[in-house]
């Protein structure tokens, strides 16, 4: 009577794999009716992609150890395939020999199609995030597209600077035409004045014929310049005069050449302090900071980690062929607790490196790289979506030097509730001119 109320399907097998008990669950999930299922061989009736070569009760028969929640896909009776979670365990009798093998599966396409839906909703071209920061960029971009100007893209390493790049490209008239990169920091001065500008046959030994550089590769089109910053003062000069002027010089030629290229530069470091040190002229950065868009760390995004992890698990199951089902709550939770100074590029290189040790199921912190472990992490545990929430209040409230007007506006709430939740969570607001702020305080 329990197994027929329940939700999940459960069947039992043989050591046969023949099919002994079949609940109505497994009817109505798998489409075959239970008369037809019973009697027959497990794989003849759940057509499940695993059956050949991972059958998870053939896995469970041989090590004698259960198999929990491993996502696959099954064929129905009326050849629709549905994705569902599966759990399998030995069945053994008083004397503790194995007889059989008991599974139970879990429809997962309201779950499945949920997933999809929220990871539309927080899309833009291929750009995840549901950062109030982040969703504001997003919102700009479409406008700023539109424009001619010059923009530069601000952020550590690893935010997604380039995507924005692509996504600008992308929604502008230029879209049409390439969009061409150049890592300004992987080339020294005169490989990179070269490779922007080109050159002409005979300019330096070995440049036996003509070559186009960057700018002419890019025309009709964007240049996406990486790295700006950390040209040197001479190359400055010479980028200068393309932005100001729209015209440039190959090496080795006399005669210059128009450039019809729309520039978007980006830094991992803060320009403006450069221009202050000296490394940077103030000329070009007028130039070049015609729009500023800053980026995001991810540590300032705790909330888009789950959204990314599970970004990145899918394309990797597609990409290799993986059932993974996702992050151990021990694994979000190392992940909510470390200080991600390679931002999402280091996250994807995470998971990349736990689909390695992961033989299936879920993904636990020894899988993760060693600095994932709990000795070196870095920051208070989160292992609640609660002490999630808690923790990314307080990384806003710090981020916007605890006015909550501010931080209010950048989570999306009203300052009431922002209030309510600061005290519901016990966040420690600090006294402001020697007055504790009060809900009506700005």
């Amino acid at each position: 009577m329990i197994l027929e109320s329940i939700a999940d399907g459960v069947f039992t097998v043989d050591r046969d794999f023949i099919v002994r008990s079949f609940n109505r669950a497994a009817e109505k999930i798998t489409g075959v009716p239970r008369e037809e299922a019973i009697g027959q061989p497990c794989c003849e009736v759940f057509r499940a992609e695993i059956c050949e070569q991972m059958c998870a009760l053939k896995q469970t028969e041989l090590t004698g150890k259960p198999v929990v929640n491993r996502p696959v896909y099954i064929v129905r009776a009326d050849g629709s395939e549905i994705p569902i979670s599966v759990s399998a365990m030995p069945l053994k009798n008083e004397h503790g020999t194995i007889i059989g093998g008991v599974e139970t599966f879990r429809d997962l396409t309201q779950v499945e199609e949920f997933r999809k839906q929220l990871e539309r909703s927080f899309t833009f071209r291929d750009m995840l995030s549901q950062n109030r920061r982040m969703q504001e960029l997003f919102e700009l971009l479409p406008q700023i597209a539109e424009s001619e100007s010059t923009v530069l893209v601000e952020g550590e390493t690893g935010t997604g600077k380039e995507l924005m790049a692509r996504a600008l490209h992308d929604l502008s008239p230029r879209s049409a035409g390439p969009l061409v990169a150049v890592n300004c920091g992987a080339l020294p001065d005169t490989l990179l004045e070269s490779e922007l500008f080109g050159y002409k046959a005979g300019a330096f030994t070995d440049a036996r014929r003509d070559k186009a550089g960057r700018f002419a590769q890019a025309e009709g089109g964007t240049l996406f310049l990486d790295e700006i910053g950390d040209i040197s003062p001479a190359l400055q000069v010479k980028l200068l005069r393309v932005l100001q002027d729209g015209v440039y010089e190959p090496l080795g030629s006399v005669e210059s050449v128009t450039a019809n290229v729309r520039i978007i530069a980006a830094a991992n470091q803060d320009l403006e302090v450069e221009v202050e040190a000296g490394r940077f002229r103030q000329d070009l950065f007028y130039r070049i900071n015609v729009i500023c868009l800053t980026v995001p760390p991810l540590r300032d995004r705790l909330e888009d980690i789950p959204l990314l992890a599970d970004h990145f698990i899918n394309r990797l199951n597609h990409l290799r062929g993986r059932d993974i089902a996702g992050l151990s709550r021990d694994a979000l939770n190392a992940f909510m607790r470390h200080a991600w100074p390679g931002n999402v590029r280091e996250l994807e290189n995470a998971i990349e490196h736990a689909f390695i040790l992961c033989p299936g199921g879920l993904i636990a912190p020894a899988h993760l790289p060693e600095k994932f472990h709990a000795p070196h992490l870095t920051h208070p545990p989160a292992t609640t979506l609660e002490e999630i929430e808690a923790q990314a209040i307080h990384n806003a409230l710090v981020r916007n030097n605890w006015k909550r007007n501010v931080t209010a506006q950048e989570l999306g709430v009203c300052k009431s509730t922002l209030w309510r939740k600061i005290k519901r969570f016990g966040i420690e607001v600090p006294e402001r001119k020697g007055v504790a702020e009060t809900p009506a305080d700005s």
